[in-house]
């Protein structure tokens, strides 16, 4: 294997998380000298090393090495974490002469075991009455959820024609409404006009590009007037960029293109109101204190959280999070994910898992540690978000956003402080989906895993009546 030299990437890192050297050093098991040899490339990238330095600050073993052979060791190891492997796992050697003496097994094996998720995946989606041909569909949603995790949930390229926007706009932070609306009517000739509730119940914004005009309704308010506006800035600065990074996207299906549109121009909206870097400096001073960001850059609690999972420009880095939203039914309404959190698109559905409990507490932050199926532990919060209400037929119509990040990043959260983070006591154990969720003798199993045998014993009841 040829040495593998990471030192500039090594000290970018540790300076991501305002660290020493002895700091990183403690965190990765090692001397400070030796972390010191390594910063300076008078020492290559070890395995151990590698493994040790993903584990703890969650980086994606390509932000590190583009060395294949490291990568494949990485990813076998990865894989054999899965659950459904029993016994003892094989150590590093035998990963090593597996991909040494029988590199094709090797390559085959990985697809089948990838094949197998994407099938669990699937799975996931039947009721009872599902016919086999929907088994081999693929959602546009799962499709975009996909693309927007292959680029780690961060688009440069839009991160920078969102401060070229910004620029261009100009003005104070608390008027970008009238600024928005000043820079819309004089370099592209669109006119904002707010409808009544009556006229426009249905729809919050539409935007008609031919006339010249963005009806918004209402129902919105101010938060939410802003983001229209600069959703609509989005289609008129840069729908040729957005073009030509869908076009990249290979494996997009078309019914997943025009959705596509929309959560890029989502995207760009979020870096315009809430620019990359003041907003992660804001971040990490205030230990993620996302009420203090929303108050600072005049957005909501949701559009914070969603933010948050974006922060991954190369030398300035943020912790890495995953965010979902969930309706009342556990249906998964918004996924993105810059993490190797495995979330499904069909449930927040462990009870184990505080998620659902934020509907009992509207507007309090709920937090937790959890752990999956696979061993990975994570830190998250929940909280209840509202949609605009129209009538009062539209009253109480909340879901809960969901934030969390690996947990050797809870240190940096304030909402992880109160908590004992070392404390594994403190811990739930989750699954993603019972359908799919390997773990025994679990108290709230409301189904049988297809994929799993659970042992009954006729002669003893165990803590659910699918096994014993």
């Amino acid at each position: 294997m040829t040495k593998t030299l990471v030192g500039p990437q090594l000290r970018q890192l540790r300076r991501a998380h305002n660290q020493t050297q002895a700091d990183m050093a403690r965190r990765l098991g090692v001397s400070a000298s030796y972390v010191n040899l390594l910063e300076n490339n008078q020492r290559s990238l070890s395995v151990k090393i590698l493994l040790a330095l993903t584990d703890s600050y969650g980086v994606a073993w390509q932000e590190l090495i583009n060395d294949n052979d490291v990568t494949q060791l990485a990813d076998l190891r990865a894989t054999f974490r899965d659950p459904i492997f029993t016994g003892d796992r094989p150590d590093l050697q035998e990963l090593r002469a597996a991909l040494d003496h029988a590199p094709r097994l090797v390559a085959q094996f990985m697809q089948l075991h990838q094949n197998y998720r994407a099938m669990l995946g699937r799975l996931t989606h039947l009721d009872t009455q599902a016919a086999v041909p929907d088994m081999l569909a693929t959602s546009a949603e799962a499709a975009i959820y996909e693309f927007f995790r292959q680029h780690s949930n961060h688009f440069a390229q839009l991160e920078q024609a969102a401060d070229q926007a910004r620029d261009a706009v100009g003005g104070q932070p608390d008027d970008i409404y009238a600024n928005l609306k000043r820079h819309l009517v004089n370099a592209y000739g669109i006119e904002v006009e707010l409808v009544t509730i009556t006229s426009e119940s249905d729809t919050l914004r539409v935007f008609d590009e031919a006339r010249g005009r963005v009806l918004l309704s209402e129902a919105l308010d101010q938060v939410n007037r802003n983001f229209q506006l600069a959703y609509v800035l989005a289609m008129v600065t840069c729908s040729h960029l957005i073009e030509t990074l869908i076009d990249a996207a290979e494996a997009l299906p078309e019914a997943a293109r025009a959705r596509c549109r929309v959560e890029l121009s989502n995207y760009f909206a979020a870096a315009f109101l809430m620019p990359y870097t003041p907003f992660l400096s804001l971040a990490e001073t205030s230990g993620y204190d996302i009420d203090r960001i929303a108050a600072t850059f005049g957005v909501s609690f949701e559009m914070v959280c969603h933010r948050l999972t974006t922060l991954q420009r190369k030398g300035a880095l943020g912790v890495p999070f995953f965010f979902l939203r969930i309706d009342r039914a556990g249906n998964v309404t918004k996924r993105f994910n810059a993490t190797t959190f495995s979330l499904a698109d069909k449930g927040g559905s462990c009870p184990v898992w505080n998620i659902h409990s934020a509907f009992a507490a509207p507007g309090n932050i709920i937090p937790q540690f959890v752990e999956l199926p696979d061993a990975g532990q994570f830190f998250t919060i929940s909280r209840t978000t509202d949609r605009p209400v129209v009538s009062r037929h539209t009253q109480g119509r909340r879901l809960v956003v969901t934030l969390g990040c690996e947990r050797a990043h809870a240190e940096q959260i304030g909402y992880a402080r109160d908590l004992r983070v070392t404390d594994d006591a403190n811990v739930a154990k989750i699954g993603i989906n019972c359908h799919i969720c390997p773990r025994q003798a679990c108290s709230q199993r409301a189904h049988e895993p297809m994929h799993l045998n659970l042992s009954v014993d006729a002669n003893r009841r165990g803590s659910t009546r699918y096994e014993s």
